[in-house]
């Protein structure tokens, strides 16, 4: 009997040998902390795609969990001196409650109203660390967090933090393909359609816009642990509503009803920012953080315009037109 693959098997062990055979391959600290940065967004933005692509909710303020997930890790820890693994747990879970409480009163708004409110959410909280310097060190940020330990292991090295960043990515694009081959993603869809239709069919849509968000929240809560324990420091820049933006950029290219796009948004996201970092000061004088957001606006209006889909929906519907074509 011939054992066949499907397109998302094939995809989800390629990624799998991709992760494993990549940091033997790779000898500069830097590359392996950049990948591992495409694994942490990877967190962020297939939580954020859960929300918008399959929920229908415009959320542009996700990195206020991010930074929640960091600085919850980072006091427990450092502050508090519980165990670093324990610090995950609690600030992965505490930040998946915070998320489910702010969304309660959020969801009672629609369209351009929520989605400024979840963009005030960000302002107050960049306000609130920056301002509140005795506990969480203030605009200088807040250093000396203890690594990441389970036993008598430490994740002390770059190589072992990458391994233990994409187990965890793995591990939520897992449960998100899951959620949304499940009826909770019918549910959601149908949401995202017509919530009144939704309602009208018996589905609670408030209950589960609310689970979904909590859900979201604690991936970017978990996210946001590994990497205030990935870097031994955190500062508000982090945290801004710069980083929403990317993260709402990375949701687009991947598709923002894609799980699997999210790997390939936070990885084109990554690599575009770090070559308008390196390039823009060239082209542009006194070039400052502004020039970034500005690009990424751009890339956003061009593919919400052209490919809604976003690339990596967009460029399948290609190829597909493209074979029955030929």
């Amino acid at each position: 009997m011939k054992t066949r693959f499907s397109l998302g098997q094939l995809a989800v062990w390629g990624l799998v040998a991709v992760v494993i055979a990549l940091p033997p391959l790779v000898k500069n600290n830097y590359q392996i902390f950049v990948v591992t940065l495409i694994g942490l967004y990877t967190m962020l933005t297939v939580g954020l795609s859960l929300v918008m692509g399959f929920a229908g909710q415009v959320s542009l303020g996700h990195a206020t969990f991010y930074g929640i997930g960091a600085y919850a890790a980072a006091l427990l820890s450092a502050m508090f001196g519980l165990p670093s693994w324990l610090a995950l747990i609690l600030a992965t879970a505490l930040t998946g409650l915070i998320g489910f409480f702010i969304g309660i009163p959020i969801f009672r708004l629609r369209g351009h109203y929520l989605a400024m409110a979840t963009l005030g959410l960000n302002v107050i909280f960049s306000l609130i660390i920056k301002n509140e310097a005795d506990i969480t060190g203030g605009p200088s940020g807040f250093a000396h967090i203890p690594p990441l330990s389970v036993g008598g292991f430490v994740f002390d090295s770059d190589t072992k933090m990458y391994y233990i960043v994409w187990f965890m990515a793995l591990a939520t694009l897992f449960i998100s393909m899951n959620v949304v081959n499940s009826r909770v993603g019918r549910a959601l869809r149908a949401i995202h359609t017509s919530e009144v239709a939704a309602e009208a069919l018996g589905v609670d849509a408030n209950t589960y816009k609310l689970r979904v968000f909590a859900l979201a929240a604690g991936f970017a809560g978990l996210s946001g642990a590994l990497y205030a324990q990935a870097i031994h420091f955190i500062s508000p820049s982090s945290f801004d509503i710069l980083v929403s933006v990317e993260l709402v950029t990375m949701t687009a290219i991947g598709g923002l009803a894609s799980v699997w796009g999210s790997v390939f948004g936070a990885a084109a996201v990554v690599f575009l920012g770090q070559f308008i970092r390196d390039r823009m000061n060239e082209l542009l004088e006194g070039a400052s953080g502004e020039q970034e957001i500005i690009v990424f606006g751009l890339i956003l209006v061009v593919i919400m315009v052209f490919m809604p889909e976003g690339v990596t929906a967009g460029g399948m519907k290609l190829l597909r037109r493209l074979r029955m074509e030929r």
